[in-house]
């Protein structure tokens, strides 16, 4: 894969990051419509057609408040890596900069975010299907730990980055390695956009969050989340497709293969979902300089708003340069 094209349009870009189930759909819609915004997606779950209650999309009537960009762009059985969603994103962020409008980067896919605001330029090395197959069985065999110590053998920075518990990306860590003989640490490199970026973290209280987790899976059941799952099914996607074994869809399919009863699975559904909650964490910290954090339940919509106004209004010459720091691979 090619490296992402350069970003032409200079100007500002909002980014609204945080957990899931925290409201940053909600936030982005009433800044996005109060500042003359548009909204560029970026969850990893978001991007495929027919996934809409499971990943939580904006409603329609959300869509028809505020223009949003980069849903439903791929099927459910094709990738999308990290380097193709970042030049899509960089296109619709150019596009919404040039019809005078200010673009919102909305998410919580912490490589999605970091990619597009601090210019991952991510090793151009095509999946190795064999390789990864053969890795996955070993992380099955050996246990997450093992494969993760194994990468750390090979590339100790890499390592340092990476949960061992996210086996899919030690596997693409070590699929580079092995692939060009050099650590991906040594092939990553940054080219920050030239966007002036204003980072909102959403944030809650962890108890009031868990709640928040617990009402949406509920929501998302009498919503038809199973009968979504069972359209996909029918449809040819298989369950073993990434897109399918993502929290919601992975678990209802468990209940649908008769593996758990559906209590079973909603519960499990919202356990693993607080846990992801936890990964997300490690890609948005309380202590990051760079994050404005934000508790809509105790802070003014109004105020965040203003910041942002005067943030805009403030000369180029006067601004801050874009923060980040992160670590790619796709």
């Amino acid at each position: 894969m090619a490296e992402a094209a350069a970003v032409s349009v200079h100007g500002p870009l909002v980014v609204i990051v945080g957990p899931t189930a925290v409201g940053k759909t909600a936030l982005s819609i009433e800044l996005a419509v109060a500042l003359g915004g548009e909204i560029v997606s970026a969850d990893s779950r978001q991007i495929y057609r027919g996934m809409d209650i499971g990943a939580a999309k904006a409603t329609p009537a959300e869509q028809a408040r505020v223009p949003h960009h980069l849903l439903d762009i791929v099927s459910p059985d094709q990738v999308l890596s990290v380097t193709e969603y970042q030049r899509l994103a960089y296109a619709a962020v150019d596009a919404i900069l040039a019809r005078g409008r200010l673009p919102f980067l909305v998410g919580g896919a912490g490589q999605y975010i970091h990619a597009v605001t601090e210019g991952w330029r991510v090793p151009a090395v095509a999946p190795q299907e064999a390789l990864r197959a053969a890795l996955l069985a070993e992380a099955a065999a050996g246990g997450p730990a093992a494969l993760h110590e194994r990468l750390a053998a090979l590339d100790p920075l890499a390592a340092a980055r990476i949960d061992h518990r996210n086996v899919r990306r030690v596997i693409r860590a070590l699929e580079v390695c092995l692939a060009t003989g050099r650590p991906i640490s040594e092939l990553q490199r940054k080219t920050p956009p030239p966007y002036r970026i204003f980072q909102v973290g959403v944030t809650r209280p962890r108890p009031e969050l868990f709640a928040r987790v617990d009402a949406r899976v509920d929501r998302m059941l009498a919503d038809g989340l199973v009968a979504e799952v069972a359209r996909l099914v029918a449809a040819g996607y298989r369950f073993d497709l990434p897109a399918m074994s993502g929290i919601g869809y992975r678990q209802i399919g468990q209940y649908l293969r008769g593996e758990l009863s559906l209590d079973e699975a909603v519960a499990l559904l919202k356990k693993q979902t607080r846990r992801f909650i936890h990964q997300q964490n490690t890609w948005f910290r309380p202590d990051d300089p760079a994050i404005r954090w934000f508790d809509p339940g105790r802070a003014s919509l109004a105020d965040l708003q203003a910041e942002i106004a005067a943030w805009l209004a403030i000369s180029d010459s006067e601004r801050p340069p874009a923060p980040g720091s992160g670590s790619p691979d796709s």
